[in-house]
């Protein structure tokens, strides 16, 4: 891999989430650290304010595991695509970028999903009291796979019925639910979506 370091000897580092391509944290490394984030398969940091190398998730257990590295075309910055354990930010936030200056509405709103997918976890950990996905969690697999059950009828009763509003607003609450499923079985929303790629795709399945 060529790149090209700054006067400095950094290069700067976006570090990405491969399964949901949200964008965790941006950093720097210089040589020595690249060649640690290689070596380990986790990743490795230069930090300016302190003048030393810094593993991630050393100290919080926030690890991140490396999937890809890229360069860009003049080779002098890099994206880091990682499996996170854990928050990315040191304020525990799982990015860095949360504070939204201009943010315009996503085309479909797919946006949402990988953020619901991550309210849904959290409220699996919490179990706040009086949350409806709380509830879900609490009664266990049988009431979740029921409301599935459900939901998907009431998909298919509102197509017979050819009545667009009721299979759009049954159709969220399948999806909800679904999400609720995959959380409660610990199937990651983007290890369904790979599937659907490699069917697209043509791919052998395992």
């Amino acid at each position: 891999m060529n790149v090209k370091f700054d006067e400095q000897g950094l290069v700067p580092v976006v570090v990405q989430n491969a399964q949901s391509k949200e964008v965790l944290t941006v950093a720097y490394m210089n040589e020595q650290s690249l060649a640690k984030t290689i070596e380990t398969g986790e990743t490795w940091f230069y930090s300016r304010s302190r003048a030393e190398l810094w593993h991630k998730g050393a100290t919080s257990g926030n690890t991140q595991l490396v999937v890809s590295i890229k360069t860009d075309c003049d080779q002098d910055a890099l994206v880091v695509e990682v499996i996170p354990a854990g928050p990315a930010c040191h304020n525990g936030t799982m990015s860095c970028f949360t504070e939204s200056i201009v943010e315009k509405p996503r085309s479909g709103s797919v946006g949402i999903l990988p953020q619901l997918v991550e309210v849904i976890k959290q409220r699996e950990i919490d179990m706040p009291e009086g949350a409806y996905t709380t509830y879900l969690f609490d009664k266990g697999i049988d009431k979740i796979c029921k409301k599935v059950g459900e939901e998907a009828t009431e998909v298919v009763i509102g197509a017979k019925n050819r009545d667009k509003e009721e299979v759009k607003w049954e159709s969220a609450d399948l999806l909800y639910h679904l999400l609720v499923l995959l959380q409660e079985q610990k199937v990651d929303l983007y290890e369904v979506l790979e599937v659907l790629q490699k069917r697209h795709e043509g791919k052998p399945q395992n």
